[in-house]
């Protein structure tokens, strides 16, 4: 049973798996907290203090009232509509809550619905470019199933759209982002690919080059390698600073008949990568460097909460429960006691790499409110 000890409180992040009927839970949660501006998502799993909860039948509900903070949140429909033109409607809906003190956007959108990073840069460009904000956030996932994920707006439990929250007043915002993958091989070109799609590199088909790196037949595998093996694409060289050299993509599907694979984002002929693979001890170290920076730059103040955007497959695919209450305790506990903190493991998370707001996989975002 939801209990909110507090009056009606001014805003409410809600994440929740699939095995609930989605809009009678956002019901229950209405009711009990009257009626309060409402966003988030359905995910893989919930994360909370000292928790994480990979069950089909789970949610997790945050209800924060302050003096010091304002929120606005806005939804937007796909309807049959290209990524570029939902981010440009994003934008026309989201500048009607932007104030001269807006501090951070958080963007939750269906995780098979979008090419992501199109609608995001399109969302960027039809705002003003004094009051283009850091973003973070997820793609909504429904427990490896891929048919249908879910968005939450106020009242409704949707499918195929994109709900935003913008934070407003005094506070501030610090993060950090890690994905702990490393190369396993030397650079590669591709030859031919259309948006997200890509069908060639070096010259052949895209399956055959990823076959390189594998052991066994690509197609019995593919579930267990798509986890393990990933692309990685080099960044600006003034982007690695405090981040990492590659930023990591998941080869979401394939078409054995085309030869070719399809990502999150999309890519040009001539673009470099590199094959990667996941790298437990990398990660850990991802961890830790992630709160140190966000120590940093809070400057010795306390986090109001902490919102977490985990990659599902840095979850139970990857992970014993033990060494996920590890990592995740650590974690919670270089940033404080008992904070408020609520997240979900996501199709894609969302972050800043210096400034520049980014689509990751197999990442971990971690974002404190302060």
């Amino acid at each position: 049973m939801l209990q909110v000890a507090m009056a009606r409180p001014d805003f409410v992040f809600v994440f929740a798996t699939v095995g609930h009927e989605q809009q009678a839970l956002l019901r229950s949660v209405r009711e009990v907290t009257g009626g309060a501006p409402l966003s988030g998502c359905s995910g893989e799993g919930v994360i909370t203090w000292g928790m994480v909860d990979e069950s089909n039948f789970t949610v997790a509900v945050m209800a924060i009232k302050s003096d010091e903070m304002r929120f606005g949140n806005v939804s937007v429909n796909g309807d049959g509509r290209s990524a570029r033109q939902v981010g440009r409607a994003l934008a026309e809906e989201t500048y009607r809550v932007l104030a001269p003190d807006s501090f951070a956007c958080f963007v939750f959108a269906d995780g098979l619905a979008f090419d992501f990073e199109p609608l995001l840069r399109a969302f960027e460009g039809g705002l003003p470019k004094d009051q283009r904000l850091p973003v973070f956030g997820g793609l909504s996932a429904d427990n490896w199933i891929s048919r249908k994920t879910y968005q939450y707006h106020n009242d409704e439990a949707s499918s195929g759209t994109v709900s935003c929250v913008i934070l407003s007043g005094t506070a501030q915002v610090a993060w950090g982002v890690n994905h702990g993958c490393t190369p396993v091989g030397t650079k590669r070109i591709i030859t031919r690919c259309k948006g997200n799609v890509i069908y060639e590199i070096d010259g052949i088909p895209a399956l055959e080059a990823i076959r390189e790196y594998v052991e066994g037949d690509l197609n019995h595998h593919w579930n267990k390698l798509s986890l393990n093996l990933c692309l990685g694409f080099r960044l600006p060289q003034h982007l690695q600073t405090g981040y990492n050299e590659y930023v990591i993509r998941y080869m979401m599907a394939k078409d054995d008949r085309a030869g070719s694979v399809t990502i999150q984002s999309d890519v040009e002929n001539g673009t470099e990568l590199w094959i990667t693979r996941r790298d437990k001890e990398l990660m850990h170290e991802g961890l830790k460097s992630t709160t140190e920076r966000i120590t940093g730059q809070m400057g010795g103040r306390p986090p109001k909460f902490v919102l977490q955007f985990e990659c599902v497959g840095r979850g139970r695919v990857l992970f014993r429960e033990q060494e996920k209450l590890e990592l995740l305790t650590q974690l919670q506990t270089r940033l404080g006691t008992a904070l408020p903190w609520i997240g979900f493991y996501s199709y894609g998370e969302i972050a800043p790499i210096s400034g520049c707001n980014y689509l990751h996989n197999f990442s971990a975002v971690v974002v404190s409110v302060y």
